[in-house]
């Protein structure tokens, strides 16, 4: 009797792990869902969060506030999928006080004009325009109230490969600039792993632009470890050298025999302890690099290797350069909290050239009626022993 119902049990029990197995064998399947994420800090802007899906188990959180990739979820040895972007649990860490004060830009959207203008002060056919200043009397980033804290008005298209469509209309004046831009920023999540950004801009006034995406990232999956052992290479063989402000000077730069050459794999911590002035005032690398090859044709700029985790990133971009930052300070206290120390993650902010508006012998950033800005930038992950 007893070995009967011991027989019946098992028996009633077989369904049941069958179901388990096919749910953990059954495939993912690609999408994009919404869900509410609450609203700003500072003037009680409600904005949405998107989770995008793959079929091969990749996911990517983004935000409609800012343009803010959240978290991506990508394969490392073994299949094992990990968080490989800083980023924060909820819209008001994003938003806070702090935060703005110490001009965090975690996963967010730059513009409308990406990184440094010396001055402040935009000339254009001879007309003078004043934009909004930093503490050092710069413009950093945009400014104050820039592209990465703003509200877009988000569009999603489902399927293989999920899209989130961005879009802002950057009024005429706005943080000083001339010219009404009309602006869309494209994330798809392909079947191949990568994220892949598509800007878009055009203007009815002549106007600059340059727009970037300043995740950063850190391949191990571990927040609170550093990018020390983790081997980069970039292909660039010149960079722009800044001034004491990290304004490039104007100087376009040869790699070769320097601490910033990186066109062979280089592990990155003896780099960050280099005792070259450029790097040494900086605690790390913060610079603007010349990627090879012809500007508008995507092309590979990075690749960053962690091979303990078993995970790649490759950074390709139409743009002409990209600045390469170490994370050389962790300055919003929500940073802290989450255990991000200096050099526990890179960005790589494919752009135009910092303050190219000063310096003829930069690409130009300029954008006129009638034609289209138009940028894309991929970043490419794989598992090292796939």
């Amino acid at each position: 009797m007893a070995m009967e119902l011991k027989k019946y049990n098992t028996n009633c029990l077989m369904p049941l792990v069958m179901l388990a197995v096919l749910a953990v064998c059954a495939p993912v399947q690609a999408a994009i869902t919404t869900q509410d994420w609450g609203a700003t800090a500072d003037d009680h802007r409600p904005a949405n969060l998107y989770t995008l899906t793959n079929a091969a188990g990749m996911q990517v959180r983004i935000s409609n506030y800012g343009g803010v990739v959240v978290s991506i979820h990508a394969p490392g040895k073994g299949g094992a999928f990990a968080n490989v972007v800083q980023g924060f649990d909820t819209l008001t860490d994003y938003t806070s006080e702090d935060y703005i004060r110490a001009n965090g830009h975690y996963g967010a959207i730059v513009g409308r004009f990406a990184n440094r203008i010396k001055g402040a002060r935009l000339t254009i056919d001879g007309q003078s325009y004043a934009l909004d200043p930093d503490k050092n009397g710069d413009l950093d980033q945009g400014g104050v109230m820039a592209y990465f804290r703003q509200v877009f008005t988000a569009t999603i298209r489902d399927g293989a490969e999920p899209q989130l469509i961005l879009k802002r209309t950057d009024p005429d004046g706005y943080m000083g600039f001339p010219g009404t831009v009309e602006v869309t920023v494209t994330y798809t999540l392909t079947r191949h792993n990568r994220l892949r950004i598509d800007y878009r801009a055009t203007t009815d006034k002549k106007t600059v632009i340059n727009l970037i995406n300043h995740s950063y990232f850190s391949l191990s999956g571990n927040p609170s470890a550093t990018i020390d052992h983790e081997t980069l290479q970039l292909f660039a063989h010149h960079y722009t050298p800044i001034d004491a402000g990290s304004i490039p000077t104007g100087e376009i730069r040869d790699v070769t025999g320097t601490d910033f050459d990186f066109t062979a794999p280089a592990v990155l911590g003896p780099r960050l302890g280099s005792s070259d002035l450029q790097i040494a005032s900086k605690k790390g690398i913060d610079h603007n690099f010349v990627i090879d090859g012809v500007p508008g044709k995507l092309r590979i700029a990075a690749r960053l290797r962690d091979v303990e985790a078993g995970r790649q990133l490759e950074v390709w971009t139409t743009q002409p350069g990209v600045q390469v930052y170490t994370a050389n300070s962790v300055r919003p206290q929500v940073a802290h909290a989450k255990g991000y120390v200096p050099h526990s993650a890179i960005s790589f902010q494919t752009q135009h050239y910092p303050d190219s508006p000063n310096h003829p012998n930069f690409p130009s950033t300029e954008l006129v009626p009638g034609k289209a800005f138009h940028e894309v930038t991929e970043f490419r992950f794989s598992a090292l022993d796939q």
